[in-house]
């Protein structure tokens, strides 16, 4: 017999279905709810509404678990590879050897970009966001590729699909960071792995074969791992109330890609960065900025400290702390940034105040010093968070899709004026 739960309204009762989750998650199911009562929830935000059943990413906030299709991220993290998470994520389950092979052999094939696409990118002003760039672009790439525009479905070319945004992306991001700097684009290297292969496009220089560094390379590839998907978040949510729509998988992830861009999302390493350039300017010490960060009657916040999700600790920063340990060795870079994040990480670790109220450094903290460690740029800091999450929006489009829901569609409860008589403008 079904679990049901029973909800009572002016003294009728109506019952609502409970459904559990494989981790015991339960909900209220209240789709019927408001055709027989006339009454709808409200939750501002959907912090406590459930809008799909999933079985991508799993995430216990108050127990610090982050899975992705069962596998805890530590292990993840320890063994994986970018381009295996992407096939993990979009397919649901790790690939062989053959298939990881071909899937490799898919995104080296369509790394470059058509010519007449290059030239699109001197239209935009040298000082274009880059954000505003990789959206307008993958739109654009859909109009050279127009086969993409009709595929709903794995068997109407969604692996070439996948594949083509996947790879399409970063060499994206590369020439719109070259031509920002004025220098010319390095075009894809097919023999050079998805992480060794961006970084070419980024930092070679011309005529110089691009000089590889695997400490580097594996940290970016973990960088890209650990944000390759995050359950049902601002973007995840926005690429799959777009995709209900039926739009095409590439329209759908520019929308999450502005999504993305908005400083309460994607730019929370911005914001860290940011933050250790105001306190090197200022010339204070870092007691300064912690104790103004206690003062209850103060409303100055440490950037990259704590997480809405993650009520104890965000299992991504620990992780990504021992990789950047290892980046700061290998460069022994002399940055007062890093230097400032690094004291500033070890007092707030020692002070009661953030430890009690499980305010530690989080993913963003220790993305952002990773990225400036290793060269990037800061506006293309939130581009770098798109290229690790495109494996988790096209995962979420295909599941909605193969799960054929309903057009997103939230209610509201009208607060304006009721009824009134219009009156010409002569006549006021």
């Amino acid at each position: 017999m079904s679990e049901k739960a029973t909800l009572t309204i002016d003294g009728k009762s109506y019952e609502l279905e409970v459904s559990t989750g494989s981790e015991n998650e339960k909900c209220f199911d209240i789709q019927k709810l408001r055709t027989e009562s006339g009454f709808i929830t409200m939750d501002p935000g959907f912090g406590n509404t459930g809008s799909c059943y999933s079985d991508i990413t799993y995430v216990d906030g108050a127990n610090g678990i982050l899975r992705y299709r069962g596998y805890p991220i530590e292990e993840i993290a320890e063994k994986a590879s970018f381009v295996e998470i992407c096939s993990l994520l979009i397919y649901g389950e790790l690939p062989n050897a053959e298939i990881l092979d071909k899937f490799r052999k898919a995104l080296a094939e369509h790394a470059s970009l058509h010519t007449n696409l290059e030239q699109h990118f001197k239209g935009f002003p040298p000082s274009s966001p880059p954000m505003a760039i990789l959206s307008a672009m993958l739109n654009l790439v859909s109009c050279f590729h127009p086969d993409v525009l009709e595929v709903y479905s794995e068997g109407h070319g969604f692996d070439r699909t996948a594949a083509l945004l996947l790879s399409k992306v970063r060499t994206i991001a590369a020439y719109s960071y070259r031509m920002s700097v004025g220098k010319p684009f390095n075009r894809p290297n097919p023999h050079l792995d998805y992480c060794a292969n961006f970084l070419h496009m980024m930092f070679s220089e011309p005529y110089r074969e691009y000089e590889r560094n695997e400490v580097i390379e594996k940290a970016l590839s973990l960088f890209l791992i650990l944000h390759a998907d995050h359950e049902q978040n601002c973007s995840t949510s926005t690429v799959r109330a777009v995709a209900s729509s039926r739009a095409n998988l590439f329209s759908s992830i520019s929308s999450g890609v502005c999504a993305l861009w908005g400083p309460l999302h994607g730019g929370a390493n911005i914001g860290v960065i940011n933050m250790l350039e105001d306190i090197k300017t200022s010339g204070r010490p870092i007691d300064y900025y912690l104790d103004k960060a206690k003062d209850k009657n103060n409303d100055y916040r440490l950037m990259g400290f704590g997480h809405r999700v993650y009520k104890n600790f965000d299992p991504r920063s620990r992780i990504l702390k021992n990789r950047l340990d290892e980046v700061l060795k290998e460069l022994n870079k002399k940055d007062p940034l890093l230097d400032i994040a690094l004291e500033l990480e070890e007092k707030t670790l020692k002070d009661d105040y953030f430890v009690s109220r499980n305010l530690y450094p989080n993913v963003d903290f220790y993305s952002g010093i990773l990225l400036r460690a290793i060269g990037i740029p800061l506006d293309m800091y939130t581009v770098m968070f798109a290229i690790g999450r495109m494996p988790g929006w096209i995962a979420n489009w295909r599941e909605l899709h193969d799960q054929r829901l309903r057009i997103s569609r939230p209610r509201q409860i009208y607060t304006g004026p009721q009824e009134r008589s219009f009156t010409p403008v002569e006549e006021r």
